[in-house]
């Protein structure tokens, strides 16, 4: 009963707060999203709380309300937002007139070099975990996922025609390759001292290299 009262002050406190400029919110809300993944690379998605957040991003309980509805809600958004990186990553990608061999090497590469950001991984990680029990969780992920490997595939297939790659499943190779960089995170998760991040980027040039036609440039 507390916590619902404690709830509904910190809804009244949002509806009272003075109107922002579209700026400002902007700006509020990406405070609240860096202070989430400072926590959560500290102690894990999980563990943190509410009021760790707004206490990391130095606002109040009630202005953060204005922006999620709830903690689930906020892993949705810190989901929403690494997933918009990598899709700027790829818009700029398929904007250059590099190899499509090239492009799917600079995709991949950029999916692993995430691992040397542990608060990255710890988000990964915690992802996954949450898409076991909750359901918004693995259905937003599902999404997110499923962009990302049709892009991939549309490249492989690309490449494919080009006369760059070797023929291969195209649907199935994206998925290996997203697999491999969530995979190596939740395995980088449980135990960082396993590998080289270094090695692994170079034991997937060697992948990359085996499926190329020889005469790719």
């Amino acid at each position: 009963m507390s916590d619902m009262i404690q709830t509904d002050q910190s809804v009244l406190e949002a509806v009272r707060m003075p109107k922002l400029t579209l700026e400002a919110r902007s700006e509020r809300r990406a405070t609240f999203l860096a202070a989430a993944r400072r926590c959560a690379a500290s102690q894990g998605y999980r563990d943190f709380t509410i009021d760790e957040v707004c206490a990391a991003a130095g606002l109040s309980k009630g202005a953060f309300y204005v922006y999620f509805n709830s903690k689930q809600d906020l892993l949705l958004a810190l989901l929403d937002e690494e997933t918009a990186e990598l899709d700027q990553l790829m818009a700029t990608l398929e904007a250059s007139a590099t190899p499509y061999v090239d492009k799917i090497r600079s995709f991949a590469r950029a999916m692993l070099k995430r691992g040397d950001d542990p608060g990255i991984v710890q988000l990964r990680t915690d992802l996954w975990a949450a898409a076991l029990t909750e359901e918004p969780v693995r259905l937003r992920l599902v999404e997110k996922i499923g962009v990302l490997r049709e892009r991939l595939r549309a490249w492989i297939e690309a490449g494919v025609q080009a006369g760059e790659l070797q023929p291969v499943p195209a649907n199935a190779m994206a998925a290996i390759l997203l697999a491999l960089a969530d995979g190596l995170m939740l395995h980088g998760g449980v135990d960082a001292s396993g590998f080289r991040w270094a090695n692994i980027r170079k034991a997937l040039d060697h992948i990359l290299d085996a499926i190329s036609r020889p005469s790719a440039p």
